[in-house]
């Protein structure tokens, strides 16, 4: 009963508070990201992002004036990892906020000597446990043209799935029929290869950024696996198994069979 009145609420929002289709085509055409899904997975974007866009709230900072433009490029990205699990998987913060650029943050931390520290640090993103997502318009609205091909939302979002489990360490709920051991070893493994290969200087296909804790390496490789699926897959294989069953997807079907 709880979940038929909830599909009905479903419906209800998207007739009502549906995105325009001439703007969602446009949106969907400047990002490579969409590239793999048909038209069934697109439609159920489209109504995905309406959903997540009656339940957030986008704002602009520093007198960026946001537009129904950039409140669906942001949506339509967002929506990207939950389209086969559910918008409860976003619970518990309803604020999402643009700045115009990469924006200066300022973090206290506490060492073993009780001693604080104050640093600051220029970021693009950034998404805590309680609170809002922040993120750079800059970024978001760039497309494919950096490389390597990075999403800045997808990795905010995923910090958002990693807190779910409480503290961000690279390890969100898995489902039932998944394995933790499998997960930690995937991306155990992964992460140690990752910071081997810097060590030596060696070329990474992926971004390296990666490599600064195992809950940057979970968001760097949700980005991956949606943006550049082939360079994860050839790189870590397991860890590409390990996303494909948690997000419930394959952007590589069916040229690789997972």
């Amino acid at each position: 009963m709880f979940t038929r009145l909830r599909e009905w609420r479903h419906r209800r929002i998207v007739e009502r508070h549906g995105i325009d289709v001439d703007l969602w085509s446009r949106v969907i055409a400047e990002h490579r990201l969409f590239d793999h899904f048909d038209s069934a997975q697109l439609r159920g974007l489209h109504d995905l992002a309406a959903l997540f866009l009656h339940e957030k709230r986008v704002f602009g900072t520093h007198a960026l004036e946001i537009t129904d433009f950039m409140r669906v490029t942001v949506a339509a990205q967002a929506v990207v990892p939950i389209l086969n699990l559910d918008l409860s998987y976003y619970r518990g913060w309803t604020v999402i906020l643009l700045y115009p650029g990469a924006f200066i943050a300022r973090h206290e931390f506490t060492d073993e000597a009780g001693v604080v520290h104050v640093i600051e640090e220029e970021l693009d993103g950034e998404a805590m446990d309680a609170g809002s997502v922040v993120i750079s318009w800059e970024q978001a609205s760039a497309g494919p043209q950096r490389f390597p091909r990075t999403n800045v939302v997808i990795h905010e979002l995923a910090h958002k799935l990693d807190y779910l489990n409480g503290d961000a360490n690279g390890l969100p709920p898995l489902h039932g029929d998944m394995s933790v051991n499998a997960w930690a070893r995937a991306f155990g493994e992964a992460y140690a290869h990752m910071n081997a290969q810097l060590e030596r200087n060696a070329p990474l296909r992926l971004d390296s950024y990666a490599a600064e804790s195992p809950a940057e390496f979970f968001a760097v490789m949700s980005e991956a696996f949606f943006e550049t699926p082939g360079d994860l897959v050839d790189t870590y294989p397991e860890v590409y198994r390990e996303l494909a069953a948690f997000y419930r997807q394959n952007p590589l079907r069916p040229a690789h069979n997972f």
